[in-house]
């Protein structure tokens, strides 16, 4: 039998997603504004913000994926482990790891805690599992790039 690692358990339940009460806002805007020209990915964040439990900014859990702050993923289709800092899209540099959180894998990387595991759809349509291995304890400073 081949056993698969740090897979999301059969139950069908996706992991805990927390957002601070600054970014919901701009997400929510983000994602109405993307139903025309995405509709399948705004739908996705919307799902991800209506289901997420809203804190105050400074609650955010340090071991939390938000904007700004470096992440540590383990695709595990791949096996590749890859550093990126989600940001907004008119920040977004891939070249300096700086990914859009209005991209498939942004969204499905924002709100959850390290050790978390979930499905994702690449924009190929490729269904994949992802991994949180490490969120950075703050937020990145300005001009630091991921690995």
């Amino acid at each position: 039998m081949h056993k698969q690692r740090n897979m999301p358990r059969g139950t069908g339940r996706r992991p805990r997603v927390v957002i601070g009460d600054d970014s919901l806002a701009r997400l929510e805007a983000l994602a109405e504004g993307a139903i025309q020209r995405n509709p399948d990915l705004a739908d996705r964040l919307l799902g991800e913000i209506g289901r997420a439990r809203i804190v105050a900014e400074a609650k955010v859990p340090q071991n939390v994926v938000a904007i700004g702050r470096a992440v540590t993923y383990r695709d595990e289709t791949t096996g590749q482990d890859k550093t990126v800092i989600p940001v907004y899209p008119e920040e977004a540099d891939i070249a300096r790891g700086r990914i859009s959180i209005l991209t498939p894998i942004g969204v499905a990387l924002i709100g959850l805690a390290e050790g978390a595991s979930l499905y994702w759809d690449t924009r190929d349509g490729e269904r994949r599992v992802l991994t949180v291995l490490d969120v950075a304890h703050q937020n990145a400073p300005e001009g630091l790039e991921a690995q």
